[in-house]
This record gives structure tokens, C-alpha cells and sequence, in this order.
């Protein structure tokens, strides 16, 4: 597939979100032969899978508020720790809506 042709969400992911996807799809979605693959536990894993699901979601997310992806994005990649996203989101909506009732 062309790059150019890639979905949003998935031209956001990283080469080694791509190589689990990969594993996981040839697995058949079996997470304990993926841990089996990886050599690490079925939670290990499992926790793996979540965070690509989080990562999907936010790629789906950008395009209605790119800096509220980027906020989500941040805290699942673990550079940003949940209460602070959930601040900063909630006070940049409280912007937001104010500069939507002046207009």
C-alpha cells in the first residue's frame, strides 16, 4: 500500500506498532503466542495491545483536535503523566468554549 494511501490512524504508528500488529495478526490474535514470540508474559502483551489501541484511537482523534491528540499521545507513550493531560485538556477546553461565546 502506497503511504500515501495509509489511513490516518495507522500512518501515526510506529515501525514496531506495525512489526506487533504484524505478529499479532499471523498469531491469529492469540496473545499467548504473541508472548510466546516476544518471550515475555501474556500481561506484557496485553498491556502491548492496549496502548496500540490507545495509539489508534488518538490517530482517529487528531484530525477533530490535533493538540488534544497530541496531549493523549504524550501520556501513552508515558512522557506525560494522566493528571497532567487530564488538566491540560480540561483547561484548554475551558478556552476553547470561551473563545467560541465571544465570537
Amino acid at each position: 500500500m502506497a503511504i500515501e494511501l495509509l489511513p490516518g490512524w495507522m500512518a501515526g504508528l510506529e515501525e514496531e506498532d506495525v512489526a506487533f500488529m504484524r505478529k499479532f495478526i499471523l498469531a491469529s490474535g492469540s496473545l499467548k503466542e504473541v508472548a510466546a514470540q516476544y518471550g515475555v508474559s501474556y500481561p506484557t502483551v496485553r498491556l502491548r495491545l492496549d496502548r496500540l489501541i490507545q495509539k489508534i484511537r488518538i490517530g482517529e482523534d487528531a484530525a477533530a483536535d490535533p493538540y488534544i491528540a497530541t496531549i493523549k499521545r504524550l501520556t501513552v507513550n508515558e512522557r506525560l503523566d494522566f493528571d497532567t493531560a487530564k488538566l491540560l485538556i480540561s483547561e484548554y477546553k475551558k478556552t476553547r468554549s470561551g473563545k467560541e461565546s465571544v465570537l
